[in-house]
C-alpha cells in the first residue's frame, strides 16, 4: 500500500508517453504508481495518508539550476531594497534597518536596481551618508555584480583617490575630482566584503533552514549551488545529518586559476563520497569569466552603445581560461561558466570544444550560465558540443531591462535572452533565478517570463523580443527534467512515473488553462519533497474536514 496518495487532480507528469493522469501514490520517498483515480485508489491502506487535489494542477518540483543559497538565505536577515522604486524608497529602507537593529556593527544587504536611480546613474556614498554616517554600510546591487557603500565603509577599507584594483574589477570615480564615488565594481568588491564580520557558523545553519522554508513555500525541492565551497557544503551535510534538508542539494565549487592540488583533491574527496547521495552531491566547479551588461563588465564583441570606447573584457586571457576548463574536465568535473556578454560566451564554447578535442571524456554536460547575448553564429555550437544552455527567465523581467537595453543597442537587443532560437537550435534549455543576484527567487515569475516577455501588468515593452517567448509547457521542463539533467540526475528526479523521487508541487490555479498573463498571480499552496508534505498554504488550501490528511 502507498504512504501517500495525491488523487483528483490535474498532473503534468513530465512524461511524453503520459503527459496527464488524475492521482499518485507515493512509497518509501518514490513514486509508487502514476495513473486514474480508480488505479490509484486500489492502493490506499489504512495507514496511506490521502490528499484530495480538487481539481487543482501538479507538477514535478521546482529545480532551481543556479543560485547562491546561503548567500540569498544570509540575505533573508539583511535590508531588502528589491522592489524598492526610488533612491528615496532605498534611503528609507536603510534608515529603517538602522533604526531596528541599532547594535549591528554593519549594515549590510542587496536588491537595488540600476533602472530606479536618478537618471539611471549609479548611486553614490553620498546618497548612503544622508541617511547614515556612524556606522559602515554596504548593499549589493541586485544581480550581485556591483556594491555601494557609504563614506564610513570607504574610510575603514581605506579606499581613497590612490587606491588601486589587482584584477578583474574596478573602483568607480568621479571624472572630475578622479575620488571614490562609494561604487565597486565585480572583484573591486573585496575591498569592503573583506572587513565585514563573518557570520557565525549557527548563524549560517540557522539562515540555510529559514532559506529552506523558503524554497518549499515557492515549491523548490532541488536546487543547484552555483558558487560555494567545502566548509559551506559542510553546513549542508549537517542539515541533512540532523534530517533538516529538505531540498537536494548540488554544489559547485567556486574556482580560479590558483587553485592548488590539495584544494582539487578536497573537491574529488567530497565529489566521490557523494556520488550517487539523492539528496548532496558536489561533482561540478564554477568559473566567472565576465561581469554584468549594466555596468559594462561583461565582455562583448563590440563595443557598447552607449559607451562607445567600452566593450568589456574577461576575467582571464583565453589562454589561461581554456587551461582552467582543460584541468578541471580532466579531474572528472562538471564545469559551469558564468558568461553574460556575447564575446565571453564564444570563449566558453570555444574552450569546451577545445578540451572536448584532448580529453575525449563522454557527456561532460558543460554548462554555460546566463548567456544574456550570444552571437547568431554561436548558438548551433551549443546542440553540436552538447553544452548546456543555462539561462534565468527572471533576468529578462522587462522591469529590469531599460538599462540593458540602453547599454546593448538595439541591433543586439534582438539577440536578448535568445532562449527560443537555443530550443530551435536542439539546445538544452535549463532554467534557474540566480537567486540572491536577481529581482525575485519565485519560480512563477521565471514561468511568467518566459511565454510573455511583457511586464505583470500586462502592458507589452516595446521591442523587447517577443520572438524568443517560449511555450509554458517547455519552460516548466526547463525548470524541471533539464534542471536534472543539468547535475545528471534525470534519471531518479522531475517527473512523476514509477521509481522518480517524490517531488510533487500544487499550484492554486491551472497554469495550462489560464490567460498567460495571469501566470503571475499564480501560487504554489503545496510541496512535497521526499514522500512527505513539508509546505501548505492552509488559507488557499485547507484541509479537508473527515479525511485522511
Amino acid at each position: 500500500m502507498a504512504d501517500l496518495v495525491i488523487t483528483n487532480g490535474r498532473v503534468w507528469t513530465n512524461v511524453d508517453s503520459n503527459p496527464w493522469v488524475e492521482a499518485v501514490a507515493i512509497r518509501n520517498h518514490r513514486i509508487m504508481r502514476a495513473g486514474t483515480r480508480v488505479e490509484i485508489a486500489q492502493l490506499i491502506g489504512e495507514q496511506t495518508q490521502v490528499i484530495n487535489l480538487e481539481g487543482r494542477l501538479a507538477a514535478p518540483g521546482f529545480n532551481d539550476a543556479h543560485t547562491h543559497f546561503l548567500g540569498g538565505s544570509l540575505g533573508l536577515a539583511e535590508v531588502n531594497l528589491n522592489g524598492a522604486r526610488s533612491l528615496a524608497a532605498m534611503q528609507e529602507r536603510v534608515a529603517e534597518f538602522a533604526r531596528t537593529h541599532p547594535l549591528e556593527p554593519w549594515i549590510t544587504g542587496g536588491g537595488w536596481e540600476y533602472s530606479y536611480l536618478p537618471d539611471q546613474r549609479l548611486p553614490t556614498r553620498a546618497d548612503l551618508d544622508a541617511v547614515i554616517r556612524d556606522r559602515p554600510v554596504y548593499l549589493r546591487s541586485y544581480d550581485g555584480h556591483t556594491g555601494w557603500a557609504n563614506s564610513r565603509a570607504f574610510e575603514l577599507a581605506g579606499i581613497t583617490r590612490e587606491t588601486r584594483v589587482e584584477g578583474f574589477g574596478e573602483i568607480v570615480r568621479d571624472p572630475q575630482t578622479g575620488e571614490p564615488t562609494g561604487v565597486l565594481k565585480e572583484g573591486a568588491q573585496r575591498l569592503v566584503r573583506r572587513l565585514i564580520p563573518e557570520p557565525s557558523r549557527e548563524k549560517k545553519l540557522e539562515a540555510l533552514r529559514q532559506g529552506l522554508k523558503l524554497a518549499a513555500s515557492l515549491g523548490i525541492t532541488s536546487i543547484q549551488n552555483a558558487s560555494g565551497s567545502p566548509d559551506e557544503f559542510a553546513l549542508y551535510e549537517e542539515l541533512l545529518r540532523k534530517g533538516e534538508l529538505t531540498a537536494r542539494v548540488s554544489m559547485a565549487f567556486s574556482v580560479g586559476p590558483r587553485a592548488t592540488q590539495a584544494e582539487l583533491d578536497r573537491f574529488i574527496a567530497l565529489r566521490d563520497q557523494y556520488r550517487v547521495n539523492p539528496m548532496l552531491r558536489a561533482g561540478a566547479v564554477k568559473i566567472v569569466l565576465d561581469g554584468v551588461i549594466e555596468t559594462h563588465t561583461a565582455a562583448m564583441l563590440e563595443p557598447y552603445s552607449d559607451t562607445p570606447g567600452q566593450r568589456g573584457e574577461p576575467a582571464y586571457s583565453a589562454e589561461v581560461y581554456n587551461e582552467m576548463v582543460a584541468r578541471f574536465d580532466r579531474a572528472g568535473f562538471q564545469v559551469y561558466t558564468h558568461a553574460i556578454g556575447d564575446r565571453a560566451v564564444r570563449m566558453a564554447l570555444d574552450a569546451y570544444e577545445r578540451a572536448q578535442q584532448f580529453n575525449r571524456r563522454p557527456n561532460p554536460r558543460f554548462r554555460i550560465e546566463h548567456i544574456e547575448v550570444v552571437s547568431p553564429s554561436d548558438i548551433p555550437r551549443f546542440a553540436r558540443l552538447g553544452v548546456l544552455a543555462s539561462m534565468m527567465p527572471i533576468h529578462a523581467d522587462p522591469e529590469t531591462v531599460e538599462v540593458w537595453s540602453r547599454a546593448v543597442g538595439p541591433e543586439r537587443q534582438q539577440r536578448a535572452f535568445a532562449w527560443a532560437d537555443l530550443l530551435r537550435s536542439g539546445a538544452h534549455l535549463v532554467f534557474s533565478s540566480d537567486w540572491p543576484a536577481t529581482i525575485s527567487v519565485d519560480p512563477i515569475r521565471g514561468l511568467h517570463n518566459a511565454p510573455n516577455r511583457r511586464t505583470v501588468d500586462g502592458q507589452p515593452l516595446k521591442g523587447w523580443v517577443p520572438e524568443q517567448r517560449i511555450s509554458l509547457a517547455m519552460a516548466l521542463r526547463a525548470y524541471t527534467y533539464w534542471g536534472a539533467y543539468a547535475s545528471f540526475e534525470e534519471g531518479i528526479k522531475s517527473r512523476i512515473a514509477p521509481g522518480m523521487l517524490a517531488d510533487v508541487v500544487v499550484f492554486s490555479q491551472d497554469l495550462f488553462g489560464i490567460d498567460p498573463m495571469k501566470i503571475h498571480e499564480t501560487r504554489v499552496v503545496m510541496t512535497v519533497f521526499d514522500g512527505r508534505v513539508i509546505y501548505r498554504d492552509g488559507e488557499r488550501f485547507p484541509e479537508a474536514v473527515g479525511s485522511k490528511q
